[in-house]
């Protein structure tokens, strides 16, 4: 079937399912606005179809989908065009997928990052194979945990404050265990999972069947440290409680470590659009991200950090403010000030 995807993202009808494959595993399937669409279009077409039961999409290769085509943003910025359509297209698509009336399956077997994260984890059923590892990681490039992060992160409590502050790496127990996941699947079960939903439809009870139960990968007392030291009221309130820890606390002094080396600002307003989530809608969320990405666009850190971690690959980011204290309140404010005629509109 072809909705207008090319080589980058495949649709098959087979049986009761539709099935999605990203086919840029040479990119780590990341997605382009050429893929955005046409998966918008496809939920369209098989919303409405009453032979399909469920939607499943899948990556190629060794990730799910490591995010967005950032070496294109990075270069259309630098240009003078701030990709400003692809995103909203692609949060339009995060929106979608949240209210999509179908069960909708991701089938995560690799990496999931940023955008990856935007067209599985709103699905009704997130299922992580042992060679899954999950990450919102925004923060260290001058980003923010958008594709509906601010939706995703809050209702894991300190631990998504401490995913989206930090950008650290999960595996599918714990994001089973957190709620993140519904599932947990083996790798080698994939084939037995398409097979049960291309001739079923019926994707609870396939995962019955088939799913594992499976433990966290973080001991509990290390989860403990994460919600008392990630569930104070400010950001200025995380980094004390963890100074203060530091000095007889491992995991304090590299979680520490970690924070000082993302950037000031992307903490500053991750941290407020994490806790301002608690309070909204997804279509909510999502207008307050493009809120947010459209400030980002015209600053610095993204850039920077861009440059640093992809194309000069130094690694040594001159983020703007250089510390988290000297991060202004106003210069934050704006980034959630409305767009007037320029809001997202869902």
């Amino acid at each position: 079937m072809d909705f207008g995807g090319g080589e980058e993202i495949r649709f098959e009808r087979a049986g009761r399912a539709g099935l999605v494959t990203l086919t840029r595993p040479q990119a780590l399937n990341a997605f382009t606005h050429r893929m955005v669409d046409a998966l918008a279009k496809a939920l369209d077409a098989w919303e409405a179809d009453p032979g399909v039961s469920v939607v499943l999409i899948r990556g190629e290769g060794r990730a799910f989908s490591a995010g967005g085509d950032i070496t294109h943003i990075y270069e259309a910025g630098r240009a003078g065009k701030p990709p400003f359509a692809f995103f909203a297209d692609e949060y339009r698509l995060n929106a979608r997928i949240a209210r999509f009336s179908k069960p909708y399956v991701a089938l995560i077997d690799g990496i999931v990052m940023g955008g990856g994260v935007g067209v599985s984890f709103h699905g009704s059923h997130r299922v992580m194979t042992e060679n899954a590892q999950f990450a919102m990681p925004e923060v260290g490039i001058g980003f923010f945990p958008d594709v509906g992060g601010s939706h995703l992160l809050p209702a894991l409590g300190g631990f998504g404050m401490y995913l989206g502050l930090t950008g650290e790496r999960i595996r599918y127990g714990d994001a089973v265990g957190c709620g993140l996941a519904t599932h947990a699947l083996g790798a080698a079960d994939q084939a037995a999972l398409v097979e049960e939903l291309v001739r079923g439809g019926d994707a609870d009870a396939a995962l019955r069947r088939l799913c594992r139960n499976v433990p966290r990968e973080t001991d509990a007392a290390v989860l403990e440290a994460i919600e008392a030291y990630f569930s104070a009221d400010t950001l200025e309130e995380v980094v004390a409680g963890l100074e203060r820890a530091a000095p007889a606390d491992g995991f304090a002094a590299g979680t520490l470590a970690t924070l000082r080396s993302r950037s000031p600002t992307s903490l500053h307003v991750a941290f407020r659009q994490i806790w301002a989530g608690k309070g909204l809608s997804m279509d909510e969320c999502m207008k307050m991200e493009f809120r947010i990405l459209n400030r980002m666009l015209a600053g610095h850190d993204f850039y920077e950090g861009i440059r640093a971690a992809v194309i000069d690959k130094d690694r040594k980011p001159a983020w703007r403010p250089a510390t988290i204290d000297a991060v202004a309140r106003a210069d934050i404010d704006a980034y959630f000030a409305p767009l007037g005629g320029g809001e997202l509109v869902l």
